[in-house]
């Protein structure tokens, strides 16, 4: 728990306080933040049926490590989700060749071809770009 913060020097528009009661300010905001980034991720979790369910959701460390080495997210997902090129295609409603020059970043691909591969994923846009 902070301490009460002493005001040195007060104006109708400036407060002047020390840097201990300052440093101790940005650290309390510092601590809130985080405290509220882990409520957010701990309702998430348990929308999505508790941690085990969201973990489906996660990358493990092997294929980050993929990610980071120029694989693509989009192949990385679809193996996580076990799914062939083929099958991924059909769901998404994409050619094979067009999936397969997204893959192999040949292509950049189209925001709906995006939407798409992400509904069929199960996850967001943003975990299918680099």
């Amino acid at each position: 728990m902070m301490n009460a913060i002493k005001p040195l020097a007060e104006t109708p528009d400036t407060v002047t306080i020390s840097r201990a009661d300052m440093n101790a300010l940005i650290l309390a905001a510092e601590d809130a933040a985080d405290l509220q980034a882990v409520q957010e991720h701990q309702a998430a979790e348990a929308a999505a049926g508790g941690y085990q369910a969201a973990k489906a959701g996660y990358y493990t460390g092997a294929e980050l490590l993929r990610i980071i080495g120029g694989d693509s997210p989009v192949r990385v997902w679809r193996e996580k989700r076990g799914m062939t090129q083929r099958a991924l295609a059909a769901a998404a409603n994409l050619t094979p060749s067009y999936l397969n020059e997204i893959e192999m970043g040949k292509k950049p691909g189209s925001l709906w071809a995006y939407q798409a591969l992400a509904a069929v994923l199960a996850v967001k846009i943003d975990d299918l770009v680099r």
